[in-house]
């Protein structure tokens, strides 16, 4: 999803435009002000961040250099701001100085960072791809996958604890990628290694935009070569039917979103969704033995996670009112999901209860930016996880779920590593 841009780098590249020159790419962390509601008390929001939404859902949080920054943590107040496609922007262009298609220029491409009418172009050209039809053409791939990873995991495990992130929660993800992209197998180890740090925004902005920066300079010249000769993967079909419609430029930033979109989002979902599922003895059995529980398992676990911790931000284009309080044009605006998906008006609070699951949680997003890939997203949690029960049913935690490695901030949360006893 390329959201880390969005609170350091989209920050980093307004405040320069506005100040002549400050490049806060080369503070050593963000500032406090705005790195709060990233934090977590294990899979939870800090308690601060439900405070806030009981008495301010809508808060203006910090002011840097003349920019006011205001976080949304109801999900009433979220979806009014998600869901206004008039009064908000998040093309970031015109905060970096240059407007040319090009990675030098800071124009980084993708849905993420387009309005409409170019975004509508670009997704009408992505979404057909993602349709239940399409991705049911690889669903064997991902089974095959799976299965592969299993016999990894259970090798991994024969001799005492392994690290399920290794052999099951990122390859999973990260091959199917590989697949749905058609990138060949010797270009995939140098994918592999652009994918976790772009998300990272605990040392400040330079080594996550220089992850960015690479993952889509790598993504631009695969599609190129597919131009000549187009793969069997996403960006070969759409340059097969829509070649003369889209440049190499925005067809590689399509790419890039779905990579951004896909690997460490699910990554994240599936080995903290274990780790809680691994509490949970109940849900686990359950999954063992009614594998059609699943359905509302993941529906629940993705509300309750929300491992993409922030929305796009929104810049205000007019002066704005939202929930009541009056906003400045030019504001950046936060959507902090995990408070919105928690927020006990709306939801089952802080509790996880598959039983009360739907589909109406903010975890993809809201409106016209909601994420493309969510069925991809739910096809893979809903293969892996009853998969992984059977195969290992006595599974365990290999240390108390409090010691576990979660990352310490990160647009997107997850766990370093899940050490895990096969049984």
């Amino acid at each position: 999803m390329g959201l880390v841009s969005a609170i350091q780098g989209v920050v980093r590249r307004t405040l320069l435009a506005r100040t002549g020159g400050i490049d806060l790419s080369r503070l050593d962390k963000v500032p406090d002000s705005l790195a709060w509601p990233l934090q977590r008390d294990g899979v939870d929001p800090i308690a601060r961040l439900g405070e806030t939404r009981e008495s301010e859902p809508v808060k203006k949080i910090t002011s840097l250099l003349g920019l006011d920054v205001w976080l949304i943590s109801g999900d009433a107040e979220s979806r009014e701001v998600l869901g206004d496609t008039t009064s908000y922007s998040t093309d970031i262009r015109p905060y970096m100085g240059k407007k040319s298609g090009n990675v030098e220029s800071g124009d980084i491409g993708g849905l993420g960072f387009t309005d409409p009418p170019e975004h509508t172009r670009q997704r009408k050209l992505l979404t057909p791809e993602f349709t239940m039809r399409r991705l049911a053409r690889i669903k064997p791939s991902l089974e095959a996958i799976i299965e592969r990873q299993l016999d990894e995991t259970e090798k991994a495990g024969a001799d005492g604890t392994l690290d399920l992130v290794q052999t099951f929660a990122f390859p999973i993800p990260f091959l199917m990628i590989c697949d749905l992209l058609g990138l060949p197998d010797e270009e995939r180890e140098t994918f592999r290694s652009l994918g976790s740090a772009r998300f990272d925004v605990s040392k400040g902005g330079t080594g996550s935009i220089g992850a960015i920066s690479g993952s889509r300079e790598f993504l631009l010249g695969a599609t190129a070569r597919q131009r000549k000769d187009p793969g069997p993967g996403l960006i070969g079909q759409i340059i097969r039917e829509h070649g003369d419609e889209i440049n190499d430029f925005d067809l590689g930033g399509l790419a890039d979103g779905v990579f951004t979109g896909g690997l460490e989002t699910s990554a994240s979902m599936l080995a903290l969704g274990t780790s809680v599922l691994l509490q949970n003895r109940e849900l686990w059995e359950r999954l063992i033995n009614d594998p059609e529980s699943v359905d509302s398992i993941v529906e629940d676990l993705l509300r309750y996670l929300s491992v993409v911790q922030v929305a796009f931000p929104r810049f205000a284009k007019e002066d704005v009112v939202v929930a009541g309080h009056p906003i400045k044009k030019g504001s950046v605006i936060l959507s902090s999901l995990p408070a919105a998906n928690r927020d006990p008006r709306t939801t089952v609070g802080d509790r996880l209860d598959p039983s009360r699951a739907n589909g109406s949680h903010l975890a993809f997003g809201y409106g016209f930016h909601r994420c493309v890939g969510a069925e991809l997203a739910r096809m893979e949690l809903r293969a892996a996880f009853p998969a992984l029960a059977k195969r290992f049913p006595d599974m365990q935690l290999a240390e108390p779920a409090e010691d576990l490695d979660y990352h310490s901030m990160s647009i997107v949360f997850g766990l370093e590593t899940l050490p895990v006893r096969l049984g």
